[in-house]
């Protein structure tokens, strides 16, 4: 039995997308001073809308509600991952430092996909 989430701080989902923001913002320090308005501030931007997402949808009054914040973060997720591919690209992050935030991206992609899918489950009437 799985313990009852009062605060969307109980979601693991929360929690590593929280623990990916902080690598996000120490990977980013290595980029370029040009990139500061740049590539950097937008890769910040995206990780950083992913935990927000997931908190504000948990605090919302409906299950369609959180389902459309936890959408949203799972296209931030995207963004996120697409901003770091084109860092990686351009030599500012080397291949080790990426596959590990891409693995880190992934969990909570698939922790996303969990949680959406069951609340779907949840959401549908019993035959």
């Amino acid at each position: 039995m799985r313990p009852k989430v009062l605060s969307y701080k109980d979601l693991v989902v929360w929690q590593k997308s929280m623990a990916l923001v902080t690598e996000v913002y120490r990977v980013s320090q290595e980029f370029p001073k040009e990139e500061i308005f740049g590539l950097m501030s937008q890769t910040r931007r995206a990780a950083v809308s992913v935990p927000s997402n997931i908190a504000e949808g948990h605090a919302r009054t409906s299950k369609k509600e959180f389902q459309y914040f936890l959408s949203n973060a799972r296209g931030s997720l995207a963004e996120l991952e697409t901003q770091l591919t084109i860092a990686q690209q351009l030599a500012y992050i080397n291949e080790t430092v990426i596959n590990q935030l891409l693995d880190r991206l992934w969990e909570v992609g698939r922790l996303l996909n969990g949680l959406l899918s069951s609340l779907k489950r949840s959401s549908k009437p019993n035959p």
